[in-house]
């Protein structure tokens, strides 16, 4: 298997894994990341990510789990992917996830994390 695809596949894994770690999370994302939740909220920057998480875990959001499933990986330059998952909420929502990730000195890191609600009829 392709080695990118191995390491872009574990750095879904360790976001899921790391959803109720504010350290371990943010380390896997770039310094200037823009992330947009499940509601729309727009952040700009692992700094204000690591505190409005930090606040976010302080509440009952932090028993709202995902689960995230990779459907395919992109390449749009050698080092630079889009990543598109599928978020699993444990209170019942799913949520069109991308991801786009760019590779620096080796290390895939997550430039940008957008959610969408995808609405069952």
């Amino acid at each position: 298997m392709n080695p990118d695809i191995e390491a872009i596949e574990q750095v879904v894994r360790d976001a899921e894994e790391l959803q109720n770690d504010v350290a371990g999370f943010t380390g896997l994302l770039t310094e200037e990341v823009a992330l947009v939740n499940f509601i729309g909220i727009r952040l700009r920057g692992r700094d204000q990510v690591q505190e409005v998480m930090a606040k976010a875990l302080s509440t009952p959001l932090k028993d709202v789990l995902t689960k995230n499933e990779l459907l395919d990986v992109t390449f749009l330059r050698p080092d630079v992917a889009l990543a598109h998952l599928i978020k699993h909420v444990n209170d019942g929502r799913t949520g069109a996830l991308t991801f786009v990730l760019v590779k620096d000195d080796d290390t895939w890191r997550i430039a940008l994390a957008q959610t969408t609600p995808v609405l069952t009829s």
